[in-house]
């Protein structure tokens, strides 16, 4: 994760979950697993998606950005799911300024999968197509691979469940521009 302070806001970058990468273990509809996300299923995702909003800490009650608004931009590639997000809420801007994000989150339902079971190991959960919900920085949850809650939504029809993925967090607070103010200076002689 890489996270730039800028005049206009908190620009945050990284990898929400890399595909192929096996889970530490989850709670899932099929019990305790380890689990991993194949290729192509966020791409498919976000075909469907209409609007995939970011929270923070999986909490629906504020959205910081949108793709809607294109404040938030999520692509797939040969990497995984990536996400580039301008943040202009001052509070958390003053989370993200102090290293307090700790790595990103996702919620996904309609999950189509596949369970291999393994003789010495939990079984592994093959996630082939999702639909996403959201994604999350995390903040005062621990952002491994892994199953931070299962919810069932309001309408009773769609399970959600939120994973996360462990990322180095790297803070920058501005660009260097000593280059500039001393041209600047030169040409004000």
């Amino acid at each position: 994760m890489k996270i730039e302070i800028r005049a206009d806001g908190a620009h945050i970058s990284g990898y929400v979950n890399v595909t192929e990468k096996k889970s530490r273990p989850v709670i899932t509809p099929h019990g305790r697993v380890i689990e991993e996300i194949e290729p192509r299923a966020f791409a498919g995702a976000l075909e469907r998606a209409g609007e995939v909003t970011l929270t923070v800490d999986h909490d629906s009650s504020h959205i910081y950005a949108t793709t809607k608004d294109s404040s938030l931009s999520l692509r797939e590639d040969e990497i995984g799911l990536h996400a580039e997000v301008t943040i202009r809420d001052k509070d958390l801007i003053a989370l993200a300024r102090d290293g307090k994000i700790r790595g990103w989150s996702f919620g996904m339902y309609n999950v189509k999968d596949t369970l291999e079971p393994r003789a010495d190991d939990l079984p592994l959960r093959r996630i082939s197509a999702l639909d996403l919900d959201h994604v999350s920085l995390i903040v005062n949850k621990s952002p491994v691979y892994s199953a931070t809650s299962v919810e069932v939504r309001a309408d009773g029809e769609r399970s959600l469940e939120e994973r996360s993925l462990e990322a180095a967090v790297t803070v920058s607070t501005g660009y260097d521009n000593s280059d500039y103010i001393r041209r600047l200076n030169n040409l004000r002689k």
